[in-house]
């Protein structure tokens, strides 16, 4: 046995079962060592971004960490813009980053780089294994912190001869970290100031998101208290039969006005809001002047335990209000808006479903409808760097095969990481892909007024905001990478090719075409 294989069955014996992967030279090891390894599903991914989004979208949906494997730094750093959105979303990731042989770093060779730095910012651990016989329980190391909690993206460095050296070292398992439950004097000091706000708000993240803090906070609600979730949630139930929450509003000036009157904010596995930008004259932090906030359960706290111990505190109800199933009763015509889409797409949704948003500008369209349609689950661009809804279909396919998985991207934002589509088909995943198509970076037309930059873009400006010249062909970059495709330009067609591919099983893609 060599490190490679000590490594590969250390991560299964902490089930860790997927490894999105993009190798090179000094990753050959592993690979190789794959072939001995039979329980572990090697899925390949021919750009790093897509390798490293489908790790996020796996960890999000199975609760425990994929591992990647990619190529050196450079390797490292082309995935490293959805690593940026994991971590935002707190997803357990393990990064295996090949690097050159310990004693072949020296000469800096043309693809040595300084790894740690590289990974650093974006690593909530990073360690080298720099012998064989150190591999596993390196190996445990990193899975073990990769739940955090909250969890994160974590980066095991691999030199080629720590994986092809021999070792006789056994498997090691990891001890999973456990959340600790707020202390009870802090649910007492939260629960009293409640009793003398006037208007007092619940801002709710991350763990608080799933579907046992939903419960918890509808509990929240039922006692008289409105609650908000963060603008952009990493997992989060909706539909028939949960807890809708309010949503933080992604415009500043927009979350002030709905924030207005507000005298106590209290968190719950978030932070204080902050605007996504800064903008002249406008504030950062959005809390409204003379708002007192505080903390019910931090990021690595129990969340759920702390809003269930909270609502008994207040003599809260045992269940709160959930949404009924209200399905569009008729199908939309005429133009095809991401309104008209949104009307088909709550009308087809199966129960169970799992929607992968980088949607952009067109996103409202479609949440609206689906807030009561089948129940169903949404995973969010976290961390703002588009290009995630691909990759992130793809691992929560593998996560859950037997869940029809929906990708709703903008057409600028599916360009970043459209490789994806030859890993869906290759992998025969169940994943409709939509591409809502107006040939635009529209939310930069509206940054640019709202940053103070101009009122309207003028002929150079408008060419970095267009792409409209020469037009995208969806259809036939799908169907070159292997998946059936579809451009739908009424809402008929989209309602009927939609209802088709979620009646079916297998890779779809439906080029939106709204602009």
């Amino acid at each position: 046995m060599n490190g490679a294989d000590a490594l590969i069955e250390t991560l299964l014996a902490n089930e860790v079962t997927a490894c999105f992967a993009n190798p090179g030279t000094s990753e050959m090891q592993f690979v190789s060592a794959l072939d001995r390894q039979p329980a572990m599903r090697p899925v390949l991914c021919l750009f790093e971004g897509v390798a490293t989004g489908a790790a996020d979208g796996f960890g999000r949906i199975a609760e425990r960490p994929a591992c990647t494997l990619l190529h050196l730094g450079p390797g490292y750093g082309n995935g490293l813009a959805n690593l940026h959105n994991a971590r935002r979303a707190f997803t357990p990731i393990v990064n295996v980053i090949g690097d050159h042989a310990t004693y072949h770093r020296q000469y800096d060779a043309p693809l040595n780089s300084d790894i740690p730095t590289l990974a650093s910012p974006n690593s909530i651990w990073l360690k080298s294994a720099d012998s064989p016989d150190a591999v596993a329980g390196v190996a445990a190391e990193a899975v073990a912190a990769s739940y955090g909690p909250p969890g994160g993206p974590v980066s095991l460095i691999l030199p080629a001869d720590s994986a092809w050296l021999e070792t006789k070292s056994e498997p090691v398992r990891a001890q999973k970290p456990t959340r600790a439950e707020p202390a009870g004097d802090k649910v007492d000091a939260v629960a009293r100031a409640l009793r003398e706000a006037k208007k007092p708000v619940f801002l709710i993240g991350g763990q608080a998101c799933l579907a046992p803090g939903m419960a918890a906070a509808g509990r929240l609600a039922a006692a008289g208290y409105r609650v908000l979730a963060d603008t952009f949630v990493a997992r989060q139930p909706r539909g028939a039969g949960h807890f809708q929450p309010g949503r933080m509003q992604y415009f500043g000036e927009a979350a002030l006005a709905d924030l207005e009157g507000v005298d106590l904010m209290v968190f719950v596995g978030t932070v204080t809001p902050v605007a996504f930008f800064a903008y002249p004259g406008r504030p950062s932090v959005l809390v409204p002047e003379g708002c007192q906030t505080t903390e019910l359960a931090s990021r690595s706290e129990d969340a759920v335990a702390a809003m269930n111990a909270l609502a008994d505190a207040l003599g809260a109800p045992r269940q709160g209000p959930v949404q009924p199933l209200v399905k569009p009763d008729a199908a939309p015509a005429g133009a095809l808006t991401p309104q008209s889409a949104g009307i088909a797409i709550a009308r087809h949704l199966p129960e169970g479903a799992i929607i992968c948003d980088d949607s952009v500008t067109s996103g409202g369209g479609v949440a609206v409808p689906c807030a009561k349609a089948a129940p169903h689950e949404v995973l969010a661009l976290t961390g703002g760097a588009i290009g995630q809804a691909i990759p992130l279909s793809i691992g929560a396919a593998v996560a859950a095969p037997d869940r029809k998985v929906l990708s709703l991207n903008g057409d600028g934002a599916a360009m970043y990481t459209v490789q994806g589509l030859w890993t869906i088909a290759r992998e025969n995943l169940d994943v409709t892909v939509v591409v809502f198509a107006n040939h635009v970076y529209r939310i930069l037309n509206i940054e640019l007024m709202r940053t103070g930059a101009g009122t309207e873009a003028g002929p150079a400006a408008s060419k970095l905001l267009d792409l409209g010249d020469p037009k995208i062909d969806w259809v036939s970059m799908a169907k070159g990478m292997g998946v059936p495709a579809v451009r739908c330009e009424t809402a008929e067609d989209f309602e009927k090719v939609f209802a088709g591919a979620m009646a079916q099983r297998g890779p779809m893609f439906i080029e939106a075409a709204i602009g």
